[in-house]
């Protein structure tokens, strides 16, 4: 890294793939130490995932109030329990989302809250996969016409790992010239649909914007397809290793894959400089 490196005022991870692997509970805790440690030099850290508010801000319990949290692939970003910036679905999308999810077979669909993601009750596999491994505060319903929530996001589960094998390309043809709805994988067993105001590039540049920083001051790390916009917000862009080739091709470096803790080793040479 460069002398220009010492700049740096906000960094944003992923968490899934990049920081740990995909849909781990537990975050190694040298990263909790660096993180406080870099807020001592005055760098703002910002976790940034597709995960519900709730289960990023367990997964980071010791420093939650150390970060700001975006969540639901941007359309929630939290800092202290308070909102900084939130997108929503419109209802007549929430609906047409649904008819379309359903009438794929195999694939099961969540519905995200601000606080709490719903999941049909007969969803059991994938009900005990969320709130064991993801610890999402979940409300289990029998239909999603019972909901009467704002819901900002709402995903598309394969549990074979081939979402967008199974959704097929008329599904996301339909999405991509959508004049609201955005559809992105994020992650072999998901699909994401959100407003397409709502995405992790759009919440970075909103914390850029509050803080007054620049994307020269700006150091990324993303793994998946999710996390191209959140890229194109930052000059010091990272993919890990294990990343997409088209996230890699995105990225204006190249980190360690995540198994070998790349992010952390990343935050460590920047920590070690700025000492």
């Amino acid at each position: 890294m460069s002398q220009k490196t010492r700049n740096i005022k906000l960094i944003c991870s992923d968490i899934d793939g990049t920081l740990v692997p995909d849909g781990t509970s537990e975050i190694n805790k040298e990263v909790f130490d660096v993180i406080l440690a870099l807020k001592e030099k005055g760098i703002i850290f910002a976790a940034a995932s597709g995960r519900q508010y709730e289960s990023i801000r367990n997964l980071f319990e010791r420093i939650a109030n150390d970060i700001i949290i975006i969540s639901e692939n941007g359309n929630l970003v939290m800092c202290r329990g308070e909102v900084m910036a939130r997108t929503e679905i419109l209802k007549e999308d929430v609906q047409d989302i649904k008819k379309r999810i359903d009438a794929i077979e195999n694939c099961q669909l969540l519905l995200s809250g601000v606080k709490t993601t719903y999941i049909r009750r007969a969803d059991r596999e994938l009900y005990r996969l969320m709130k064991e491994g993801y610890h999402y505060d979940i409300t289990l319903v029998d239909d999603f016409d019972e909901v009467d929530d704002t819901i900002i996001k709402m995903s598309l589960f394969q549990k074979d790992g081939r979402a967008e094998e199974v959704a097929g390309e008329e599904f996301m043809d339909y999405w991509s010239v959508h004049p609201r709805i955005s559809a992105v994988c994020a992650g072999k067993e998901w699909i994401d649909l959100f407003d397409k105001d709502g995405n992790k590039g759009n919440a970075v540049e909103q914390i850029q914007k509050i803080m007054g920083i620049k994307v020269s001051e700006t150091m990324v790390f993303g793994d998946n397809l999710n996390d191209i916009e959140m890229l194109h917000r930052a000059e010091y862009s990272y993919a890990v290793g294990n990343a997409r080739e088209e996230v890699q091709r995105e990225a204006n470096y190249i980190a360690d894959t995540n198994v070998n803790d790349g992010v952390l080793k990343e935050l460590k040479k920047l920590l070690a400089e700025l000492d």
